[in-house]
């Protein structure tokens, strides 16, 4: 008699199908309350959070792709498009603990895959830059955070614990504990790694500007060399911000 252990139905089972969508469910609303200080209750973040009804009805289209009821699939995410102004493609392959913020606008390919405890905001796009049929859409890591607006784009892979900052067009893939921002995206690699252990990463405003802290580098040292040279030069020319301000003059304004 055989000793492997028996299943009592097979992975694929709608029974057991059922209770992993809902065991998911219980998760999903867990992360909300997590991830967002206006979660008030279960309840409330059951009925009203339209990104979670987005990730909920596309689990169930997904469900129905993978078994190559493809048309069908596709008239749900359209539907739930209307109903909630995220389009997530059916085809796409989605973690546990997902959270979409707010949500409208977003709009994630067919080739996408996304890790455990992604937090999204809205107006984000997970789009293809090819024409080919193969994997044309990003590979999302575990943990990571995408700003409002963001574009991520290609069949790149975003690492584990990274922050993509609002309205970054990311075009090429990002090490784990990295920080994106800018257009196109600039990475940054984090100082103080992000751990599995670390509560969420929200921390949008802290995104270094990293075109800015160069420009004002580079003119630091021109006054300096100006300076070692023969004293400043008389001839009009971008200065150097103070603190955090330009001066108007420098810019005809």
């Amino acid at each position: 008699m055989s000793t492997e252990a028996v299943q009592p139905y097979p992975a694929t089972h709608p029974i057991r199908d059922l209770s992993n969508y809902f065991a998911r469910i219980r998760r999903d609303i867990s992360s909300v309350l997590e991830r967002d200080p206006a979660a008030r209750s279960r309840l409330e973040v059951f009925l009203v959070y339209s990104g979670l009804h987005a990730i909920w009805a596309q689990r169930i289209s997904h469900w129905l792709w993978v078994r190559d009821v493809k048309f069908l699939a596709r008239a749900m995410s359209q539907v739930t498009r209307w109903f909630t102004g995220i389009e997530i493609h059916p085809g796409a392959t989605i973690g546990p603990g997902f959270f979409i913020d707010h949500g409208m606008g977003v709009v994630i390919g067919e080739t996408a895959e996304i890790g455990a405890d992604v937090t999204i905001y809205h107006g984000v796009t997970l789009g293809g830059t090819s024409l080919n049929k193969g994997k044309r859409h990003p590979t999302i890591g575990d943990r990571v955070v995408i700003g409002a607006g963001a574009k991520v784009l290609g069949a790149i892979t975003i690492g584990d614990d990274s922050r993509i900052g609002a309205n970054a067009v990311v075009v090429r893939s990002v090490p784990p504990n990295s920080v994106v921002v800018g257009v196109p995206g600039q990475i940054v690699h984090r100082s103080q790694p992000h751990l599995p252990t670390d509560a969420p990463d929200l921390n949008h405003t802290s995104l270094p500007d990293v075109v800015g802290v160069a420009l004002k580098q580079l003119l630091e040292r021109v006054d300096l060399l100006e300076s070692k040279l023969n004293g400043h030069d008389e001839t009009p020319h971008v200065h150097a911000p103070k603190g955090e301000s330009w001066e108007g003059h420098d810019f005809s304004i």
